[in-house]
Formats: C-alpha cells, sequence, structure tokens
C-alpha cells in the first residue's frame, strides 16, 4: 500500500503568482541607516550606531511604521499568539520561543510589505469585479480534493467567507498591479527555453514506473499469532487460485480489504519510493502477468500481479516540454517584477523599525 504523505496546510489565493512575503529582510538588510526614505533596521539586522540609537516602541506602542501607518505590540502579540497556538503539538515545546522570534519577523515583515502595496493599490485606484472573485472562489473550491468543502477548509483555518473574499480580492489588485510591469509581461524566449531545458535536463526523466492490481488480507491491531496466520493462510489459498487461472478482478472485489476492490485490486501507476519496500520490491521485480508470492508488509498479506512495466524516459523539447517550460519561466519574469516593484515603493517609503 502508499506510504502516507506529510500533508502540510497551504493556503491558495487562485489567481494569485506571487507570494507577499517573497520580498523583504535582504533588501531591509541593505537600506540605509537614516531617517526619512529607506528602512531604519532593527538591532538584529545591522549594527546600531551610537550616533543613530535605534528608537524603542512608537507612538501608541507601534512596532513598525510604514507612511503613518502602524503595527502595535499588542496587535503583533495578538497574531503570534494565534499562529504559536496552531502550531502546539506540530513542534516541540522547546522550540516554540524560536519558532516565535521567526513568526515574529515575519509578521512585521508582512505588514511593511502588505501596506506597501495596499497604499500603491490605491494610489493608483486599481479595481477588481465582483465576477473575478467569485471565479476565483470557484477555483478555489475546484482545487481541493474530492469530498473536501470551501466551508470545511475555512472553519478549519478559522476564516470567515467575507475575510476570504477580502484577501483574494486584495490578492487579484496586487496581481493586476504587478503585471501592469514591464517586465512582467515579457515572454520566455525560445534561447531561453532551451537553456533551461539544457541546465534542467533531470526534471524531464521520468523514472521507472509499474501498473499493479493486489488483493490484501490486512492485519488487525493486537491479534495473536494464529489469527495472523489464519490470514496468511487465506492470501495463500487466493494466490493458488489466481495462479491456476482465476479471475483476480472477482478475487479481489470480494476477498479484498483494500478500497482498491472496487476497481478489481488495481492500485494504478507508480514509482519507486511511493509504497513500503517489501511491496515494492515485489512490484518492481515480478515479471508483468505473473501472480507472486504472498508479501507481508505492515498492512497485511498481499498477492501481487503486475500488470504493465514503464522504463525511464527522458521528456524530449516538445511543444508540451516548452509550454510547461515558458509557463514556469514567466512565473520567474513575474516574480523578479514583484521584489523590484517592492523594492521601489520601499525606497520612496518611510518605513521605520522600532526596537521592542
Amino acid at each position: 500500500m502508499r506510504q502516507k504523505p506529510l500533508w502540510g496546510v497551504v493556503a491558495v489565493l487562485l489567481g494569485l503568482t506571487l507570494l507577499l512575503s517573497a520580498c523583504g529582510s535582504k533588501e531591509e538588510k541593505a537600506a540605509p541607516l537614516s531617517g526619512g526614505a529607506g528602512v531604519q533596521a532593527p538591532p538584529s539586522s545591522a549594527p546600531q550606531s551610537a550616533e543613530i540609537p535605534t528608537p524603542r516602541l512608537g507612538p501608541a506602542g507601534a512596532v513598525v511604521e510604514v507612511d503613518g501607518s502602524i503595527l502595535t505590540e499588542k496587535q503583533l502579540d495578538r497574531e503570534l499568539k494565534e499562529k504559536i497556538s496552531g502550531m502546539k503539538g506540530k513542534i516541540p515545546a522547546a522550540k516554540i520561543e524560536e519558532a516565535r522570534k521567526g513568526l515574529r519577523q515575519r509578521v512585521i515583515e508582512d505588514f511593511v510589505v502588505r501596506t506597501l502595496l495596499s497604499n500603491e493599490v490605491r494610489r493608483r485606484n486599481i479595481q477588481i469585479a465582483d465576477r473575478e472573485v467569485n471565479e476565483a472562489m470557484e477555483q478555489l473550491q475546484a482545487s481541493f480534493p474530492p469530498g473536501t468543502t470551501l466551508e470545511s477548509q475555512l472553519k478549519k483555518n478559522k476564516i470567515t467567507k467575507v475575510k476570504l473574499r477580502e484577501e483574494i480580492d486584495f490578492g487579484l489588485k496586487i496581481n493586476k498591479l504587478v503585471l501592469s510591469q514591464p517586465k512582467a509581461k515579457e515572454k520566455a524566449t525560445e534561447k531561453e527555453i532551451q537553456g533551461f531545458y539544457r541546465k534542467n535536463s533531470d526534471k524531464f526523466r521520468s523514472p521507472e514506473s509499474v501498473r499493479v492490481r493486489h488483493i490484501l488480507i490486512a492485519k488487525a491491531a493486537g491479534e495473536d499469532a494464529a489469527a495472523a496466520q489464519t490470514k496468511k493462510n487465506k492470501a495463500e489459498d487466493l494466490q493458488k487460485q489466481l495462479a491456476a487461472g482465476g479471475n483476480f478482478a472477482e478475487l479481489a472485489t470480494t476477498n479484498s480489504d483494500c478500497p482498491s476492490k472496487e476497481s478489481g485490486g488495481d492500485l494504478g501507476t507508480f514509482t519507486r519510493g511511493q509504497m513500503v519496500k517489501p511491496f515494492e520490491d515485489a512490484a518492481f521485480s515480478q515479471k508483468i502477468n505473473a501472480i507472486g508470492p504472498v508479501v507481508e508488509t505492515e498492512y497485511g498479506y498481499h498477492v501481487i500481479q503486475v500488470l504493465e512495466k514503464h522504463p525511464p524516459k527522458t521528456m524530449p523539447l516538445d511543444a508540451q516540454a516548452k509550454e510547461m517550460i515558458s509557463s514556469y519561466l514567466q512565473r520567474q519574469k513575474q516574480q523578479a517584477a514583484f521584489n523590484h516593484l517592492v523594492r521601489e515603493l520601499r525606497e520612496k517609503a518611510n518605513v521605520v523599525l522600532y526596537q521592542p
């Protein structure tokens, strides 16, 4: 059976190709230590001069100020508590304080970038139609696995539908803002596409794969040796029936404990590393259509039949590959345009970071 992947929580705003936090600490560290335009860096970013001491908390308890907009210590603490609360049980208790420091810097940085972008969106009067937001909401719902609803994800992440619409509206405005930059509209050239293909040839190689069907007689937690032997005997009996010409799909449907029994035991195509090792070793070593011996794994006893074998191959630089590469390079150009835009906005803005 497939090894269970470790899923992370991924927040997706459809229509966005750019990350708001992608540009930040490197530019901030390089900014001049002066008043007015530029960034006054905190002690952790650069050494402070005795003549220009870093101010402590600013007006109204401000931690950072961006052209008059402030993030207060109370607001920052409230957001950090929410984020830390969501991390409990996911990281060791000893690492919480270290994580808090990193999150603190991230929240501050996100506030700076978001404020700069919000101000620029207002200055340019960029608007998004309700239709565009609705389409993005529909695409977001369509991106979820079967059985997962938008409502369940909102509840899980403690976000209201109104808040999500606001975030999507903002994201689409940023997209328009970035795509208004000439560099963001540049298409990948044939030379760039071919160069990328040559430098990343390993990414266009498909590994060896097999298509397999199986019958699983599952183990149960805490069962004794006698019960386990009974199940192994059942699997071996099924193996003999199949080796003698039994109908695999029918026997899988009536005997297998794996959900794949609904499709006659067919697990589809997979590559190395996707299955537990005993199962993988059998699948890649058996001959096509042969009924192999019973294989024991942590899940139980398997009778395996290999339906197809596909050797490793390299994807040619055809129209499909060129389209994939072009799309990837286009996103890179948009990301670069985004970074450049944020740098320009920082240089013009009055951003002051205060020492806690």
